[in-house]
């Protein structure tokens, strides 16, 4: 079947008016279109419409509450704190960012945590904007637990992904990496399982701890950790951050982020932002001696290369988008 174009803010209309008629509040609903809209205008499909469907069925279903209230508090000059009250990610984070970014200012570096939240979309687009603001960003976000420790078979770590945001010299993101401790976006087996592709070697174990190329057998076992043991630690890293010390539920505990099964996921996230003016006056010079460093290597990119020459051509040419997708996504506006 062949894709159908759509515009990029057609996109968000669509996902907007598919949450609302879910149960969602306008406000809610908002911030998470963009957040799709955003998805694909990268070229990342697994974070995009893909999830309109299942973000529906958990409003409905109570895994996500659509009408939440996000609750901000300060307790120290540079500690943010959110409670998502079991909301989406998107707007939680909203609530939190201007106090967050201007405690930052004030002091050099600022952290924020959120908790009792869910799925906050590509976390790069967070690091990016921390970046736009002129400011260097660290975030993370932890999941449901779908990696075993090296040796073991059970799950424990989520795909728990960081991102990092540098900032450029002309409001601009220099610089967003973003990856996580698995070889690949759990998203990305989602959708390889929606459209009936089989997974690559590597990525994935089935429940019985053997390598598979079934995408559904890949969901119901385990994935495999970027770097063996080292992305393993990688990931007990963002889990420290993103559910210990923001004060939600391990990864092991949280009910998955597809399905009705279990309640509210009540995951966490932990953003950490620092002025590079408090620190060093020569900042934007190395980072541009750094990355020219690569980009001047005939062959070499930078991370995230894909993701902007992707933003390029759906701003220009719209988005192609699965017809059976938006039908379904239609069908819930109704």
């Amino acid at each position: 079947m062949t894709d159908r174009m759509m515009t990029l803010a057609a996109i968000e209309h669509l996902c907007l008016r598919a949450l609302v008629a879910a149960g969602a509040s306008e406000a809610n609903a908002t911030a998470v279109a963009r957040s799709t809209m955003l998805a694909e205008r990268d070229g990342i499909r697994s974070h995009g419409l893909l999830y309109v469907p299942i973000y529906a069925e958990h409003i409905r279903c109570g895994k996500v509450d659509g009408m939440a209230r996000p609750v901000v508090s300060q307790p120290r000059p540079g500690a943010v704190v959110v409670d998502a009250a079991t909301g989406f990610a998107h707007p939680a984070i909203d609530s939190g960012w201007e106090q967050f970014i201007a405690a930052t200012r004030e002091n050099g570096v600022a952290v924020m945590t959120v908790f009792n939240s869910y799925n906050c979309g590509v976390l790069g687009h967070h690091a990016e904007r921390i970046a736009e603001a002129g400011l260097l960003g660290l975030c993370t976000t932890h999941a449901p637990a779908s990696i075993a420790p090296p040796g073991g078979r059970v799950p424990v770590i989520g795909t728990n992904p960081f991102a990092l945001g540098v900032p450029g010299d002309m409001g601009e993101a220099a610089l967003v990496l973003d990856q996580s401790a698995s070889v690949v976006a759990k998203s990305e087996i989602l959708l390889r399982s929606r459209e009936g592709r089989p997974i690559e070697p590597g990525w994935a174990l089935d429940a019985q701890g053997a390598p598979t190329l079934d995408p559904a057998a890949a969901l119901k076992g385990s994935m495999l950790p970027a770097g063996g043991h080292k992305g393993f630690g990688a990931g007990l890293l963002v889990e420290i951050l993103a559910s210990c010390l923001s004060g939600a539920v391990l990864s092991k505990d949280a009910s998955p982020f597809s399905g009705i099964a279990g309640g509210p996921p009540k995951t966490g996230q932990c953003f950490i932002a620092f002025d590079p003016s408090a620190f060093s006056a020569g900042f934007s010079q190395q980072v541009a001696n750094l990355l020219g460093a690569i980009t001047t290597q005939e062959g070499a990119r930078l991370p995230g290369g894909r993701r902007q020459a992707a933003r390029q051509r759906t701003e220009r040419d719209s988005v192609p988008a699965d017809p059976a997708l938006i039908e379904r996504i239609e069908a819930l506006s109704r």
